[in-house]
């Protein structure tokens, strides 16, 4: 990864909360210009932590120990001031509006090295490590389906989603959605949310429709994932 280049914004302020997430995002314009330009420009009142490129270059915007804006109004695990609790990433890509398309290698490569980074500093748990989609569901669909959350599982940069011994639970609906804000995310508006898990954990289907798969793979997550349930299997 080439040195990070500082190009500082003026769209920041103090953090009143300690730094326990990391926030991923897309930027959704149609270029990198036009994306670095709102991010610095003071009316726009947005910002980020970091933005990558599509060829890899990083470009420090915010100070990581500042609260960039970057989250807008979400809610993670009990936390509704993501902004102080988080690092925000903003990864060039034109996203669902201008012709969404799957994140380069080089891109990805330097987001996993400056997570590499990032995690260990502070400690970040997996599960705190979220999309845009994940923490404002009803709003935003960032990163989205295609982005490569398995590689980050890969290296714990990520929860992995879970795949062995999955079994549907036969909640109902309103017990998925109880399980669902139980993980850490926000049900105000049910279908969003179903669509925001879906979106990070079956990306492959995002029908908004809790189903036998979506029960599962919740359950799964909630006791510990593929491990777990290997052990859970062993002694049985």
């Amino acid at each position: 990864m080439a040195g990070i280049i500082d190009c500082p914004s003026p769209n920041y302020d103090e953090r009143t909360l300690p730094i326990s997430m990391v926030v991923l995002h897309y930027t959704g314009m149609r270029d990198a210009a036009s994306a670095f330009r709102r991010l610095t420009d003071p009316e726009a009142k947005v910002s980020a932590h970091y933005m990558i490129s599509e060829d890899g270059q990083v470009v420090r915007l915010v100070e990581e120990s500042k609260r960039a804006w970057h989250a807008g109004k979400s809610y993670w695990r009990g936390i509704s001031n993501v902004n102080s609790a988080s690092i925000g990433i903003e990864l060039v890509n034109p996203g669902h509006e201008f012709g969404y398309r799957p994140f380069p290698e080089e891109q990805m490569a330097a987001l996993v090295t400056l997570m590499m980074g990032i995690v260990p500093r502070y400690r970040i748990t997996r599960g705190n490590i979220v999309g845009h989609s994940d923490i404002a569901p009803a709003r935003k669909e960032d990163p989205g389906e295609l982005f490569d959350w398995e590689r980050l599982a890969k290296l714990r940069l990520a929860l992995p989603r879970p795949r062995a011994f999955l079994t549907d639970p036969h909640w109902s609906d309103s017990g998925f959605l109880l399980a669902l804000e139980r993980f850490g995310y926000d049900i105000v508006e049910p279908e969003a949310a179903v669509r925001a898990f879906q979106r990070r954990f079956r990306p492959e289907n995002l029908d908004g429709v809790i189903d036998g798969e979506c029960r599962a793979i919740l359950l799964s997550l909630l006791t510990g994932g593929d491990k777990a349930a290997a052990l859970r299997n062993e002694h049985h």
